[in-house]
């Protein structure tokens, strides 16, 4: 925001007034002409408003983990918790839908008609039953196919659980995290072919009711797209989003929420909009 020049004392009221202002696009300005907020990469906006996250989380169950990075200005913002191992829950299923474009791609795989419909449905309603199929066709004799190339689509930190399941590794059963979120989301918007990426990103922007939570709180003109995960684990309730916002998918924003039995289902779900809320909330 500009404006004329002011006698010094209500240039500075003006300015300490002007970074708690709704408005993304201002700077506050000093007698100086210099930003009152530090050049961080992200607006004065934005840095306020990560402030209000972190009080906001403060009074929440469990702990959360959160990065946000801008696309444009390369700059990231991450929580104390954003690398904290979580269980993936269903948010390992777009890495395994990366993972199988790529490999069809190449041609080292052909999916049919019939794959292309489980994919739409691990996307669209996050179908347990769907994930389960293609990981039986495709994960290998030794199960291993997939974790093998999942580190390559950003997700480093991904480690499979043992001791669940007699499948091993099995894509219900691994831990990540939310560091790893955001690389595979920055993969897919700036990595994958275009003919591959666009109907994925059209399908996060049209999740089911279901999945019309976290990410998806940032609100309609915002343009949303996510993957959420949910699922009660042995140490209670976990609840993941990773997604994108604003024009040309702008922002992208990945949350991983370990309730540690202090909360359910319901808590972990508000607590993930309303982060999305305050992040970008008014801003598009």
């Amino acid at each position: 925001m500009f404006r004329r020049a002011w006698p010094f004392l209500l240039v500075a009221v003006l300015a300490l007034q002007a970074c708690g202002t709704p408005e993304h696009t201002k700077i506050a300005a000093t007698s100086a002409g210099t930003p009152e907020c530090p050049d961080t990469g992200f607006d004065c906006d934005l840095q306020d408003r990560f402030a209000q996250v972190e009080t906001y989380i403060a009074t929440r169950p469990g702990t959360v983990g959160i990065v946000v990075r801008d696309r444009e200005t390369g700059a990231v913002w991450r929580n104390a918790h954003a690398t904290d191992l979580v269980w993936t829950a269903s948010t390992i299923k777009l890495v395994m839908v990366v993972d199988l474009l790529k490999r069809d791609r190449d041609s080292t795989i052909t999916l049919t008609g019939e794959d292309h419909d489980l994919i739409a449905r691990m996307l669209h309603t996050s179908d347990d039953i769907a994930a389960d199929e293609l990981w039986t066709r495709y994960s290998g004799d030794d199960h291993t196919t997939f974790n093998k190339a999942f580190p390559s689509y950003g997700m480093t930190s991904l480690a499979p659980q043992e001791g669940y399941t007699d499948t091993f590794p099995y894509w219900g059963f691994q831990k990540c995290t939310t560091d790893d979120l955001d690389r595979l989301m920055t993969h897919v918007l700036a990595d994958m072919d275009k003919n591959d990426s666009t109907p994925v990103l059209e399908a996060m922007r049209t999740v089911g009711e279901e999945q019309q939570w976290g990410v998806w709180g940032a609100g309609p003109a915002a343009h949303p797209g996510n993957k959420d995960g949910w699922s009660e684990e042995d140490t209670g309730w976990v609840m993941n989003t990773v997604g994108f916002v604003g024009p040309d998918e702008r922002y992208t924003l990945a949350i991983m929420n370990d309730l540690h039995r202090q909360g359910g289902y319901q808590e972990g779900r508000d607590t993930d909009t309303e982060i999305a809320r305050l992040l970008f909330n008014g801003r598009f």
